[in-house]
């Protein structure tokens, strides 16, 4: 069996190697079978990371004190350095080095200095190796990166089955698992940095998969833009962390069993608060990591990329932009808890964007016809949720945040998979007002899109059911002061609102395309039939896990338990006993009560009492609501009257400045050597008399000037 280090480095491994043998052999020598190394190279990652999960769960042990209020965990990390990648000696300047006239250190000081100690020293050298590490956070996210991906790209062989880029989509998709493999495993925030850009190349190159389209190519540029903004914040924030700590590691450096270096995020960040950077620097760091995650996670205000991602192939919207990529950003955040554990300000921020981006996204998506579109918006929304779980800054509200996030991957996958059928049967149509009475044409996909609805919704016993009411519980927890408790309480009936409007846009869709009397579109001609087996059993796998994997982990505690290990969380407290407990089942009668008044909602307006759009339309005319809705907030044409076109005015300004001031100085600096050419070009007659005549003449000018002067 595999030692915990092995399964670290054979986990990110295995989809690199599938990547290089898919771009040398696909083209010319896989051709349709191209999925063949890839399918096979995530199988057996996917097989590694259970294993290392397993491995970690076994040697993080329990580790709490069950006579405490909290369960008080013993972080666990494993770290595996591979080698170094840059090394800068003397990069870090700190203190004089005759500051103190002792070779002994201070424990606290008013500059950190590397991670978190006084600095008596003029230097510190800045060394970027390429560590990977194994904990209960990492473990968690490896499992659910390489499961969905491996279902997604099962999945992938029968849609994509047939198009020129198979072999380059392929491809793509061993590249994106590889660096997601990698941002979730790294230890250091400068690599994190790297694959983060890594996964935003790969979104890149899959929203754009079919450049031939215009619209295609635009979405990939529009995503590109939009997450440099985010990521200009996040590379801000790496400078301020070297700057406040002088070092860019999470964990802390071992000689023996001496610490010779803290980490960022090491254990001596789990065990004291004060070694964290807090005031405006620390506040600075987390508002900027908040906005290279809102980039990445498509938050209020950098989230107009991910509706328009949709123009990729159905699979990509399924792996990167519901399950895997999108959430990066949550990762961001809960590895960072202790850093916005020590700046209230922040994490009221985190809050505040994950309400209202839950809130606005769910609105929007009442409006929706395109299936697809809808379920980004739904994306946006549910990304909001674990947001605002973070916001809490407690180990309840992290945790609570993961589990959602693991429960998503599988109903949002499922969810974007269905609708891939949904277009692969109607020949690529998925305007919801052009279809219906689908269950008939398409049984599989239309039970397993209810199964992923009802997860969505949050109906009991579905996966979402669980996740959604631990996130409501976190928020709704008690605060350390009466305006915290305020601000929370605000949230949390915004949250339980979104709920609601949830249920209403989930079911809306459904109602429409598979009830009712049957309406298919006549670009599906003779093909609107049930897709493929490969398309269809990873529908029923993910609709399996939609129902089975939220009430497992919620009932035996596991994931609870697991992620109360890592050092991240560790530092926030511990986990209230009371959370152990089946649950707040007053709060969960109070949100199922208002998701089920969504779902008789939808059924009643558009399968019910389809009339009853009559007064339901003017009403949220009335009150501005379907303007907002339906123009998505007018963010798009906000972006375009203020970024957009000030910058195309720019760019036409700088093309004309270009063109007529540098091109025009450049043209007569070539033209004036020409001109004087032209001058003394009718010198050059040809005839010998002139040429004595001029020389002569010359001769003679020569010596009057001498006599002269």
């Amino acid at each position: 069996m595999f030692d915990v280090p092995a399964l670290a480095i054979l986990i990110p491994a295995l989809p690199l190697a599938a990547t290089l043998a898919t771009a040398a052999l696909g083209r010319h020598v896989l051709r349709q079978r191209s999925h063949v190394p890839v399918i096979t190279a995530l199988g057996l990652a996917f097989l590694a990371s259970t294993a290392l999960l397993v491995q970690v769960y076994r040697e993080a042990g329990p580790g709490q004190d069950p006579g405490k209020s909290t369960r008080q965990e013993i972080p666990y990390e494993r770290i595996v350095t591979l080698w170094t990648w840059a090394s800068v000696p003397g990069a870090y300047e700190s203190a004089p080095k005759d500051r103190f006239k002792t070779s002994e250190v201070p424990e606290t000081s008013e500059v950190l200095g590397p991670a978190g100690s006084s600095a008596d020293y003029e230097g510190r050298d800045l060394r970027v190796a390429v560590t990977l590490r194994a904990d209960p956070l990492s473990a968690v996210m490896l499992v659910t990166v390489t499961l969905v991906s491996l279902v997604v790209a099962i999945y992938s062989v029968g849609y994509m089955h047939g198009d020129p880029g198979y072999w380059r989509f392929f491809t793509y998709i061993g590249l994106f698992v590889f660096s997601m493999t990698m941002l979730v495993s790294v230890s250091n925030f400068a690599l994190l940095y790297v694959f983060w850009e890594g996964v935003g190349l790969c979104s890149y190159l899959l929203i754009g998969f079919w450049f031939q389209k215009p619209e295609a190519a635009a979405a990939g540029k529009k995503a590109f833009l939009v997450n440099r903004v985010g990521d200009f914040g996040f590379a801000l924030a790496v400078f301020l962390i070297w700057i406040a700590y002088g070092t860019l590691d999470f964990h802390d450096t071992m000689t023996g069993s001496v610490v010779t270096s803290r980490g960022v995020l090491g254990q001596a960040a789990a065990s004291d608060a004060a070694r964290v950077a807090g005031g405006a620097v620390g506040t600075a760091i987390c508002l900027l990591l908040l906005l290279g995650a809102c980039g990445k996670s498509a938050q209020l205000p950098l989230h107009v990329w991910l509706p328009d991602a949709m123009e990729g192939p159905t699979p990509v919207s399924a792996l990167i932009h519901a399950a895997t990529m999108v959430t990066a950003g949550v990762y961001l955040v809960a590895r960072c808890a202790p850093l916005f554990a020590a700046s209230p300000d922040a994490l009221h921020a985190v809050a505040a964007v994950g309400g209202l981006t839950a809130l606005v996204a769910a609105v929007i998506a009442i409006t929706q016809n395109d299936l697809k579109r809808i379920l980004a918006y739904s994306t946006i929304s549910q990304l909001g949720y674990m947001f605002l779980a973070l916001g809490t800054g407690t180990a309840l509200g992290v945790v609570a945040a993961m589990f959602h996030l693991v429960t998503h991957a599988f109903f949002k996958g499922l969810l974007f998979l269905g609708a891939g059928s949904v277009m692969h049967a109607m020949g690529g149509v998925v305007d919801i007002r052009r279809l219906g009475g689908l269950r008939r044409r398409l049984p599989v996909t239309c039970w397993t899109y209810l199964l992923g609805s009802l997860a969505l919704a949050g109906v009991i016993p579905m996966a979402g059911f669980w996740s959604k009411d631990a996130i409501l519980a976190a928020v709704n927890a008690p605060s350390p002061s009466a305006a915290a408790s305020a601000f929370y309480h605000c949230l949390f009936w915004v949250a339980m609102a979104t709920a609601g409007l949830t249920a209403f846009y989930t079911f809306r869709a459904f109602f429409l395309v598979f009830t009712g009397p049957e309406r298919i579109p006549p670009e599906a001609g003779g093909h609107a039939r049930e897709s493929s087996l490969w398309m269809t059993l990873p529908l029923v796998f993910l609709a399996l896990a939609s129902i089975d994997v939220g009430m497992h982990l919620q009932w035996t505690g596991s994931l609870r338990e697991f992620l109360a290990r890592a050092p991240s969380i560790v530092s926030l407290g511990g986990i209230p006993h009371a959370a152990e407990a089946e649950g707040d089942w007053t709060l969960a009668g109070v949100s199922t009560a208002v998701v089920l008044l969504g779902i008789a909602l939808a059924w009643l307006v558009y399968r019910g009492a389809p009339a009853s759009q009559r007064w339901l339309v003017p009403l949220m005319e009335a009150t501005g609501l379907y303007r907002l809705s339906s123009n998505k907030f007018y963010f798009d044409q906000a972006y375009r009257g203020l970024v957009v076109r000030p910058l195309e005015r720019l760019a036409r300004t700088a093309a004309s400045f270009d063109h007529w001031l540098i091109d025009g100085l450049v043209d007569l600096i070539g033209t004036a050597p020409r001109g004087m050419g032209a001058l003394l070009r009718p010198l050059q007659g040809g005839l010998v008399q002139f040429y004595a005549v001029a020389m002569v003449v010359g001769l003679v000018v020569l010596l009057g000037a001498l006599l002269i002067f």
